[in-house]
Order: structure tokens, then C-alpha cells, then sequence
């Protein structure tokens, strides 16, 4: 049966797999034309799919799919699709700006070519794609078709905790934000709908199966199907009224009257794991953007949210812990069975020096680059290491014994990570090693 999206052009950028990808289908659901704009033409070595399958099962799920190579990067790229989107199905009514890179580390251990990805892919990739969508959304509002664009971004908090780690990142996600901010109001007399979507807890798709954790995460985190009913809820607003908002998903299907969403979660007894962006946001923090004439929860563009801004950047940082002058027993304990798990096929994995700043438990390095490998406590003998691991000497033990997933910790704001990430990520070897040994 046709829904209310039915014969409406949306273009995506990113829609190969992933969240895209679920909003894409939920789209086509309604009978609507789907462009699918990714680079995935073939298939990649480690995450599942490529554009045209992805492209299937769209058409599978009722709507008619146009897939494009694209690269949006690439202002050629971008702008042949769009032409073939024309060609093809005479118009664009929505966009969806969901291609994002994300390289989570401090300044000194960003490659500028890291930096430029994430800017060129995330706030230059946003602003073009918008820019080069614009005249065909004009006509669609001509046409009354109810044009919108969408970001897949979070709300803008300016709070140093949100860059001191990974200030490269938090900026080229903010850019796509900030488009949001500066276009709804630049296309409201258009009547074009400008607004962003972000997931309230952890959303667990191939991409973040990489980062480790198997079913330890994936039960922490909800489907996507949560942002992708979420974003048809928005898309099926009237743009020129709900527009400059920053929704969240879980806010938004609670406002549609979804109020049991065990449903969209893979363990519905499971503790949820706040997602990036906004671990110390509730929903009483949100502010009642009178949609349509009813209380949808989002975070506005006026002045009350500046004045969360101002709030959030005011707060005190948490005060650093005293420095101590000996190792803990448990700490020394785990740090000896880590030396005994130390093998040649996990220092290949790990291959990197880890310092860990263990709050009740002094300083302690992980060396898996040097000779046979080291463990210890202060600085690394080898020299600087590749990250710093903050955390509490407990949380520290509760890793180690597979109580605390590092992903978890990490995304809940109980680990903190400077320098190379994925270092960091890659320790998970050792400690599935330990975990099989028992130790």
C-alpha cells in the first residue's frame, strides 16, 4: 500500500548499509524513489554489502532505487548524481546527509590526511550536498511536496568534553550541525525543512561490530530501525513548520505514542549505553519544540538552546585524581597475568604501547611493540606511548576479568582514550586471550 512518501525522490548520501541504509528502506516502504550515493561498488574486506545489494534490498522493500558511485568528496561525483537523479526521477524532494568518517584521537595523533577525510566527508560533504540539492528542492516546495533535508548529526552542546579528546571529529561532526543550524533559517522562506536526528543510546551496526565487543556491545545498543522510524516520523511533518530542530530518536518515537521500545533493542533487560554526544543529556533536558501544533521533543534552535550551551560549557571539569605513589595488589595481580598472556601473535595484534592512568592505582604501561613485551608501573622504558587509557583502578579490573566491555566503558564515558584509538581497541585480543586462559 502507498504511504505518505510515495512517489517522493529521496537522495542519501552514505546508503549503503548502516543506519542509511535502514532509513532508506523504511522509505520505500511508502513506494518512494530512493537514490543510494556511496562509494561501496565493491565489496569491502571487512563490513558486509555493497551499493547494489543494498540497492535490492531497497526495491525489495516496495520503492524503486537509483544506486550511484559517489565519492562526496568529489563535487563531479555528487553533481552526476544528481543529474541522474533528475534524468531518472524528475526531481529530488529529500536529502538525507548520512556519510560520515569518524577517527576518534587527540591533536598530536591526528594525520592531517585523518583531519581532512572527516571535514571533507562530514561538514564539506553536508554543506555541498545541500548546496547542489537546493534548486531541486526549491521546485519540490513549488510543487508542494513537502521538501526537507535531514542530517544524521548531534545537537550542539559546547562543552570541552566534547572535543578535548578528539577535537578534529567533534568539529567536523559539529559542521554538520551547524549547517543545520544556519540553513533552516537561510530555506525557511522556501518552505524547505532543515533538521538533524541522533540516537539517544548506542546503535549497533557492522561498522560498529569492528570496533569489538560481539555480543557484549551489540546487547548494550538498539537496532536501527529506532532512528530510521524516527526519521520517517520527521520526514512526514510539515517542513514548514518543523524545522531547526535537533531530534532525538527515542524523544521522537515516544512523542509519536511508541512508549515501549524494548522492541527496537537486542536485550530489552539490558542497561542501554548512552551514545556519543550525549551521555549527560536527559530527556528533561529537552526542550518542547511545538511542532505541528503538538509537544515534539527536540532540541531547539532558539535561545534556549544556547542557553544549554552556555551551561554545559560553564560546568566544572571533573577535579583529577590524586596521584599515587604505589600499585594496588589487584592491580599488580592483573598486570602480572597479563605479562604470562603475552605472546608473539598478540603483540602482532596489539602492536602499539599503552599507558594507563589507573585514578587509585598510579601509572602503568602495556608495552606490545618492544622486544618480547614489557608490562610495568610509571612512564614506558621503551618510550612515548601510542595512547593513555584513564580509568578507575575497579573499572580497570573489571575489563580484564570480561566484566566491563572497553567499547562500553568507552562509549559510557568510564574509559578515557588519548592518542590512537584503535591501539586501544586492538588490547581487546589480550584480553579475550586472558579470559580463555581463565586467568
Amino acid at each position: 500500500m502507498a504511504g505518505r512518501l510515495a512517489g517522493r525522490t529521496i537522495f542519501v548520501t552514505g546508503g549503503s548499509r548502516g543506519i542509511g541504509l535502514t532509513i532508506a528502506k523504511r522509505c520505500a516502504e511508502d513506494g518512494a524513489n530512493i537514490v543510494l550515493a556511496a562509494k561501496t561498488a565493491t565489496p569491502h574486506p571487512k563490513l558486509p554489502g555493497t551499493l547494489y545489494t543494498a540497492a535490492a534490498e531497497v526495491e525489495a522493500a516496495g520503492g524503486k532505487c537509483l544506486p550511484c558511485v559517489v565519492d562526496i568528496q568529489y563535487e563531479d561525483q555528487v553533481s552526476k548524481a544528481v543529474e541522474e537523479t533528475i534524468a531518472k526521477f524528475g526531481g529530488i524532494d529529500i536529502l538525507i546527509n548520512n556519510a560520515s568518517a569518524i577517527h576518534l584521537t587527540g591533536t598530536d595523533s591526528t594525520p592531517m590526511k585523518r583531519y581532512d577525510l572527516m571535514h571533507h566527508i562530514n561538514t564539506r560533504g553536508t554543506f555541498m550536498c545541500s548546496k547542489l540539492c537546493l534548486p531541486h528542492l526549491q521546485k519540490s516546495a513549488e510543487l508542494g511536496n513537502n521538501p526537507q533535508i535531514l542530517n544524521i548529526s548531534p545537537p550542539l552542546v559546547m562543552s570541552t568534553k566534547w572535543f578535548k579528546d578528539h577535537v578534529a571529529y567533534t568539529m567536523a561532526k559539529y559542521g554538520m550541525s551547524m549547517c543545520v543550524l544556519g540553513m533552516a533559517e537561510e530555506f525557511k522562506p522556501y518552505g524547505i525543512g532543515v533538521n538533524a536526528l541522533w540516537p539517544q543510546t548506542g546503535i549497533y551496526t557492522a561498522a560498529m561490530a569492528m570496533l569489538g565487543g560481539g555480543d557484549a556491545i551489540k546487547s548494550q545498543c538498539r537496532r536501527p530501525e529506532i532512528m530510521s522510524d524516527a526519521a520517517y516520523a520527521i520526514l512526514t511533518k510539515d517542513a514548514k513548520v518543523s524545522t531547526g530542530n535537533f531530534y532525538i530518536d527515542e524523544l521522537v518515537m515516544k512523542s509519536e505514542g511508541v512508549t515501549n521500545l524494548d522492541h527496537y533493542a537486542y536485550d530489552p533487560t539490558a542497561v542501554l549505553m548512552p551514545d556519543f554526544f550525549l551521555e549527560d543529556i536527559t530527556p528533561d533536558d529537552v526542550v518542547q519544540s511545538l511542532v505541528d501544533g503538538g509537544g515534539v521533543p527536540a532540541f531547539s534552535n532558539d535561545t534556549t538552546m544556547s542557553a544549554m550551551s552556555a551551561a554545559a560549557a560553564a560546568a566544572p571539569e571533573p577535579a583529577a585524581a590524586e596521584p599515587a605513589t604505589a600499585g594496588d595488589a589487584a592491580v599488580q595481580a592483573t598486570f602480572t597475568a597479563i605479562q604470562a598472556a603475552i605472546s608473539p601473535e598478540v603483540m602482532k595484534s596489539i602492536n602499539g604501547i599503552i599507558q594507563f592512568d589507573l585514578k587509585e592505582a598510579g601509572m602503568w604501561y602495556l608495552d606490545m611493540k618492544s622486544g618480547e613485551g614489557d608490562v610495568g608501573m610509571g612512564k614506558p622504558p621503551a618510550g612515548k606511548s601510542d595512547c593513555t587509557m584513564t580509568l578507575s583502578a575497579d573499572d580497570f579490573q573489571k575489563m580484564f576479568v570480561g566484566k566491563l566491555n572497553p567499547t562500553m566503558a568507552y562509549m559510557g564515558g568510564k574509559l578515557k582514550i588519548k592518542g590512537n584509538l584503535g591501539v586501544a581497541m586492538r588490547l581487546e585480543t589480550l584480553m579475550k586471550k586472558m579470559l580463555k586462559a581463565k586467568l
